[in-house]
């Protein structure tokens, strides 16, 4: 017998669905607010939560995460009356069981929770993951946590993996992860940067070569992808891959078989394929530009790693360890730092992610020189302005009547002058991104649901 929570504002749907949960053989209860239902989670003991989108107290997906972290990490089950392409697509990203339309039969209500609850009794059953090698991943942000339990997984298998996250998030971290926790992990890590493969030599330096095969070849030399063999092949950024290469994987990776430069005979590799990508892959090969075929070959499973903006939880922990790190790099003793450091570094965006923390926090040491303690002044000054930029609000002068309103002096409401100005930002944030929307919502430091929302409201068409 399970136990399941249902967190909606509808009375008449939370009795209907208790009763269709009760009648197949398991205890329910409803919370008709999502703090109410949060306290119920936090109370603990519930294996599947059932979560609307629309409550009065908030959006469903934004708690989604604070629901998946409660003891227990139930599975959730998010619920809306209202078809969101984006907000199902956000919900299976945030690692929700499954996304179901109101209104829905109770069959089709229901059949999630059989399927959540066979999950769990699967993984139980298996028993506890191993004890994970992790070095240089720190985290425990649910949203990052999602991902771990994803790494887990891609390192008890043999299948093709595709990890996706903006510059900075740590993607070669979790393939070096998935490689050193798998069987794989006494041979080769071998990385590929498709970035910057020279076109002129790029069949050389992944397939080998015979001595004499070109001019200057005076002797022979094996590839990226021979040196792969009984380990793991990276290929990061594999979106830079030209067409032409994207050709030449797409049969390595289908036959493991590749011809030397100058070789009478093909060669054979048994790797493991990994990949990397801060692109959109999808929406390249809607395009024309990445093969769709390949892209199929690639993503047998997919990480998505989240933004530092969005895991703010973890923001003290990577500052304390990446501190450690460089301290004892640099050969200084342990530094201190002050409650205003650390205030500024959690109120920074991050656009540049984990690579842009560690490098403030090197220049910050380097700034401090022998001082113990760091404080806000010791950070670059780039952030710095950024941070007083973000702070600075115009006093507000003290309330008085006006001589006669607004209108009459020119002005308008504050309410539509606000709206003119974030329509007028908005329209030039969609004209300088392209329309490349996950290029807009960096940009802007919005969420995407919140984003999404502005556009809507504003009449402003998205350009997905």
């Amino acid at each position: 017998m399970a136990h399941v929570l249902i967190i909606d504002d509808d009375q008449m749907f939370c009795e209907m669905l208790a009763h269709k949960v009760e009648l197949l053989g398991h205890q329910a209860a409803f919370a008709h607010s999502l703090a109410q239902g949060l306290a119920l989670c936090q109370a603990g003991g519930y294996d599947v939560i059932y979560l609307d989108v629309r409550m009065p107290d908030g959006n469903g997906l934004e708690w989604l995460g604070r629901i998946q972290a409660s003891p227990g990490r139930p599975e959730v089950i998010i619920m809306t009356g209202a078809g969101d392409p984006d907000g199902a697509e956000l919900a299976i990203k945030s690692g929700a069981w499954d996304y179901v339309k109101k209104p829905s039969s109770m069959q089709a209500t229901t059949l999630p929770l059989a399927r959540a609850l066979q999950y769990r009794q699967e993984k139980a059953a298996a028993g506890q993951r191993r004890a994970l090698r992790l070095e240089g991943i720190v985290g425990a942000d649910p949203a990052f946590a999602a991902c771990l339990d994803k790494l887990a997984q891609a390192a008890g298998s043999e299948a093709a993996v595709l990890i996706c996250g903006e510059t900075g998030t740590g993607k070669e971290l979790f393939a070096r992860a998935i490689h050193e926790n798998s069987a794989r992990h006494g041979g080769s890590f071998v990385v590929v940067d498709c970035s910057v493969l020279p076109q002129n030599l790029v069949e050389s330096i992944l397939f080998g070569h015979e001595k004499g095969a070109f001019t200057g070849a005076s002797e022979a030399r094996r590839g990226l992808i021979a040196q792969a063999n009984g380990g793991t092949l990276f290929l990061d950024e594999v979106g830079e891959l030209s067409p032409a290469l994207q050709r030449s994987f797409l049969r390595v990776l289908q036959e493991r078989r590749f011809r030397p430069l100058g070789a009478a005979r093909e060669s054979s590799s048994d790797f493991r394929l990994l990949a990397a990508t801060n692109r959109d892959l999808e929406a390249m090969a809607a395009g024309g530009a990445f093969r769709e075929d390949l892209l199929f070959r690639l993503r047998t499973l997919v990480i998505d790693l989240p933004p530092l903006r969005r895991r703010g939880k973890d923001i003290a922990s990577l500052v304390s360890h990446h501190l450690e790190l460089l301290c004892r790099r640099y050969g200084q003793g342990a530094k201190g730092f002050s409650p205003e450091f650390m205030a500024a570094l959690t109120a920074h965006a991050w656009p540049g992610n984990v690579r842009e923390l560690v490098s403030a926090l090197e220049q910050a040491l380097a700034a401090a020189g022998p001082a113990p303690t760091l404080h806000v002044h010791h950070l670059p000054q780039k952030l710095r302005i950024a941070l007083a930029r973000a702070s600075a609000h115009p006093l507000e002068a003290a309330p008085r009547q006006p001589e006669e309103p607004a209108q009459a002096m020119g002005l308008p409401p504050l309410k539509q002058y606000r709206q003119a100005m974030d329509r007028q930002y908005l329209q030039e944030l969609l004209r300088v991104c392209q329309g490349d929307m996950g290029r807009a919502v960096a940009v802007s430091g919005l969420s995407r649901s919140r984003l999404y929302a502005l556009l809507k409201q504003l009449g402003l068409a998205r350009q997905d």
